[in-house]
């Protein structure tokens, strides 16, 4: 009897031992398996009910935390925008606006040869009321702030555009591009917009050459007559949009066709889909005679016609300011001493009551 449950046992045990060896290889897989929580971070000391306790951040909390904060900055922009767009319309929903940085809005920089011109040309001063200032930094939009109250702050995350950008750099790239989608966004809103460089004087209203036809108006580096050419040179340093579905979606992809040209500027994208995006979405382009919207590649300066004058072909502050401030003088020169003050002008001083 004994032997006969020695011989049972003995059966047993291989069978004891592949189970055993089954459930710890199961247990094994299923932890490797299970969701694994994240490690624990440093503890952080908190105060509850006035004593200190040491609590583990929730890491899913902080994203979440995050996500909302972003969003909430996104919609507290887009509601500052707002605000200043309806403040600066025209009758018909257009606003005129500019970009600047620490570099162009310095006292004696580009800024102040652009105000001037307001000032000293022909009925126009009365326009600023409808300008916003695009600052591209804090002490561009700190200055704006000192003598305008129509400037927003766009903010792009790790970029510092405060300097004069070289021509065609990352960061020169970068702020043309967010130009560039802020202007899409304007247009999404429901406004119009005239978009000028603040490297461009103003004397007359452009404004009156804009055909109400067209979606979209350019000025031209090389006009040739045609405003309905589409092999006129876009320069979007000057450009007229009209807020419509068809102008939204086209703005949308032009953004997108970045993507197509690595390392161009919005404008040359511009000129090389220009022909297929507007067939495309059905949106009519019409370029700017250049003897109103002038320019200092081809310059023409027929100052019984001229409206705005761009410092093209030109690259560096201080040779864009040289240019501005003769042309400046040759604008008064022509004037001579005809006042320029009438009762619906805006000083100076006072924009900052608009």
């Amino acid at each position: 009897m004994i032997f006969n449950m020695n011989m049972s046992n003995y059966k047993l045990q291989p069978l004891a031992t592949f189970l055993l060896g089954a459930a710890t290889a199961i247990a094994i897989i299923l932890f490797f398996l299970s969701p694994q929580q994240p490690p624990i971070p440093n503890t952080i000391t908190r105060e509850a009910n006035g004593d200190k306790i040491n609590m583990a951040p929730n890491p899913y909390e902080d994203v979440n935390q995050t996500s909302m904060s972003h969003s909430t900055n996104q919609e507290a922009t887009s509601q500052e925008l707002l605000q200043i767009l309806r403040r600066a319309a025209m009758d018909d929903n257009t606003v005129i606006m500019t970009v600047i940085n620490e570099a162009w809005s310095a006292p004696g920089s580009l800024l102040d040869a652009f105000l001037e011109s307001f000032r000293i040309g022909e009925y126009i001063e009365r326009l600023l009321k409808h300008l916003i200032f695009v600052a591209m930094d804090r002490k561009a939009y700190d200055r704006c702030r000192s003598f305008h109250n129509l400037c927003f702050f766009l903010k792009v995350e790790g970029v510092n555009f405060t300097s004069d950008k070289v021509y065609m750099s990352k960061d020169y790239l970068e702020m043309m591009w967010s130009r560039n989608k802020l202007q899409g966004r304007i247009l999404e809103m429901g406004y119009n917009f005239l978009f000028t460089d603040v490297d461009i004087v103003w004397f007359r209203n452009p404004l009156r050459h804009i055909s109400v036809a067209a979606h979209i108006t350019f000025a031209s580096d090389d006009f040739y007559r045609n405003p309905d050419d589409l092999a006129n040179i876009a320069n979007g340093g000057f450009l007229y949009a009209k807020s419509t579905k068809n102008t939204i979606e086209f703005f949308k992809n032009w953004y997108s066709a970045r993507e197509r040209y690595p390392g161009e500027h919005d404008q040359s994208v511009f000129n090389q889909i220009k022909y297929e995006f507007s067939s495309r979405f059905r949106v009519t382009i019409r370029f700017l005679d250049a003897v109103y919207c002038d320019g200092l590649c081809h310059p023409r300066k027929h100052f019984d016609k001229i409206c705005t004058f761009h410092v093209t072909c030109r690259a560096g502050l201080a040779s864009k300011l040289y240019e501005l401030r003769n042309v400046i003088e040759e604008w008064k020169r022509y004037k001579g001493d005809q006042p320029h003050e009438t009762p619906n002008n805006i000083g100076h001083k006072q924009l900052s009551k608009i």
